[in-house]
């Protein structure tokens, strides 16, 4: 007996599955990740091979995960099964959605901690920590909170709780409500600080690391960290947009939806570049700091500004909001899988996925406070893993989400009907030409090369 049980949960608008979308795509891969992965790997010829990344090969990939969620009309695996079986191809092509699945549920098991660090100093900004602060008192605030067991698990479980509320809700009252409200407001914060930081930090000097290319400091370990963060940062392989996409209404352009999604992602990273890096070149702070860029080096810049304690708040709000709404996105899918596997009721289902997310968040969260069984010395191929969180890290966003993408290509690509891909993309023949060489020819074999460069097989 099947447990597929088709979805019939349907978008408002196709205004509200862009927005959703966004909201999903928009997250701390760009405000907290992107901005100091640029910053370690060279700035302007990063972004440019990031950009690259993400319309020649993340658009089309999101147009495929769109298209299996729409035809699927359930969650990522049984969808992916479901179309396998439609094309008279093996069923064992279902990987492709349980994949994707699970590598969205193993980010979130991280995610969900450093959004709680976002939470910690939304609570410690507020209380004025940071005014006046030193660079060895920012230091002790952000090394006493990674090191605080129970300051993580306590506002990890916050940010877990609130999301299982949310998901909890349905739908329409959840889920569609909840995006609907906070991605303006996301987004307004982050044009307020990033036209306060053009006034008050150093406008040319972040333009000029950000948009002109020094291609002698890219290399190929950097290559493949763009290619990995332009899935990470569109929420691509993870279960999310397949499952977004099982409640798209028929009429809807995946094409021109999928574009939109692409250009506002792509548009937020960069309003965030430009509301972090002005100051951290305005107050000769350092571009490469690493994951400790938006917890170390920017309190120290709001330190020396005025109204210390507004900016930081509002700038911590922003982040939480960004983590909150990729992260109901994240559980959705694990949510829906439980609602047709154990046909149990949205309640339960997200309670039982919300409770397993904090078991496994755990190990992130022993990991960073330097619990000894959570530490690690493994060298995968020349990457040097420390931690759990490391690995997991690592494991996810240049190792799963790649492989997932390049399934999802290849599943569309070759394994589906070309009639079945055809009638649900809609386009010009010309537009679907160039859609089917993407991801038949340029994603796959993109996600090879680099891969290859990862194993060093290839050297470039």
């Amino acid at each position: 007996m099947t447990t597929e049980r088709a979805t019939n949960n349907r978008w408002s608008s196709n205004f509200s599955f862009v927005l959703a979308a966004t909201a999903a795509a928009v997250g701390l891969g760009n405000i907290w990740k992107f901005p100091y992965i640029m910053g370690e790997n060279g700035g302007g010829a990063f972004v440019l091979l990031y950009l690259l990344f993400i319309f020649l090969i993340g658009v089309p990939v999101l147009m495929s995960e769109v298209l299996i969620g729409r035809r699927g009309r359930t969650s990522p695996g049984y969808a992916a099964a479901k179309l396998a079986r439609e094309s008279g191809v093996s069923p064992a092509w279902q990987i492709t959605g349980w994949m994707g699945l699970s590598a969205g549920y193993i980010i979130l098991t991280f995610y969900a901690v450093i959004a709680g660090w976002a939470l910690s100093y939304v609570f410690k900004s507020a209380s004025g920590t940071f005014v006046g602060a030193t660079t060895e008192s920012v230091a002790a605030t952000f090394g006493g909170m990674v090191s605080s067991a129970p300051e993580l698990l306590f506002f990890t479980t916050l940010l877990i709780i609130a999301t299982v509320l949310v998901v909890g809700k349905g739908f329409k009252k959840g889920l569609e409500r909840a995006v609907t409200y906070l991605m303006p407001l996301l987004l307004g914060l982050l044009v307020i600080i990033a036209l306060y930081a053009a006034h008050i930090g150093d406008f040319g000097a972040a333009v000029r690391f950000m948009f002109y290319p020094d291609f002698s400091a890219l290399t190929g370990q950097g290559a493949l960290i763009a290619l990995g963060h332009a899935f990470f940062t569109l929420s691509l392989a993870s279960g999310v947009m397949i499952i977004y996409g099982a409640y798209l209404p028929k009429g809807t352009s995946i094409v021109r939806t999928s574009i939109w999604i692409a250009i506002a992602d792509t548009l937020v990273a960069l309003i965030a570049g430009l509301a972090i890096f002005p100051i951290v070149f305005g107050f000769g702070l350092t571009p490469g700091e690493g994951p400790g860029l938006i917890f170390q080096t920017l309190p120290l810049a709001f330190a020396n500004m005025p109204f210390t304690t507004l900016i930081a708040t509002v700038f911590f709000v922003m982040l939480v909001l960004a983590a909150f709404t990729s992260a109901i996105a994240m559980i959705e899918a694990s949510v829906a899988f439980a609602e047709e596997r154990l046909r149990v009721k949205r309640w339960q289902a997200a309670i039982s996925s919300g409770l397993l997310l904090w078991i496994l968040s755990l190990g992130t969260v022993f990991s960073l406070s330097g619990a000894g069984w959570a530490q690690l010395e493994w060298n995968f191929f020349g990457k040097e893993l420390d931690s759990i969180f490391a690995a997991i890290d690592h494991l996810a966003s240049n190792i799963l989400l790649p492989l997932g993408g390049f399934m999802a290509a290849v599943f569309t690509g070759w394994v589906m009907k070309r009639k079945f891909t055809e009638e649900e993309l809609n386009m010009s023949k010309r537009g679907y030409q160039i859609w089917l060489f993407c991801v038949r020819f340029l994603a796959p074999i993109a996600i090879i090369v680099i891969f290859l460069q990862l194993l060093g097989i290839l050297q470039f």
